[in-house]
């Protein structure tokens, strides 16, 4: 019976016949950096490539959740300056028009993040 389950074994990649694929040192560069955005060693990377696979890059994620911090930030700044609005007293050296044009400026600045987050993170139709 042991021998049986012995005969069973599936080949693994490391006993297996490798591909050698012959790249210029700029190309390994690219293909090294690559890997690196999804999270992956090189051969991994490219295997998945080899066998039609899109890898998820990592890179985008980090700089969308980067934009969500600052998204927040701005955020925050609003509700402070949405205090004002309120005609609270540690508000009172701030001109009405200087306010207001920094609200606008929070919001343009809001929306184009959002811009920039769709661009980043692909929709999971073109996967």
């Amino acid at each position: 019976m042991k021998q049986d389950k012995l005969q069973e074994k599936k080949p693994t990649r490391k006993g297996s016949t490798p591909i050698v694929v012959r790249v210029t040192p700029d190309e390994k560069a690219a293909i090294a950096e690559f890997s690196r955005q999804t999270g992956r060693s090189m051969s991994a990377y490219l295997r998945m490539l080899g066998l039609g696979y899109l890898p998820k890059s990592l890179v985008d994620n980090d700089r969308v959740m980067e934009l969500a911090k600052i998204n927040g930030d701005l955020g925050r700044l609003g509700g402070l300056l949405k205090l004002w609005l309120t005609n609270d007293v540690r508000t009172a050296q701030f001109g009405e028009s200087t306010l207001r044009a920094a609200l606008a400026r929070i919001e343009d600045t809001q929306d184009k993040m959002i811009a920039v987050m769709k661009t980043v993170v692909r929709p999971r139709a073109e996967k």
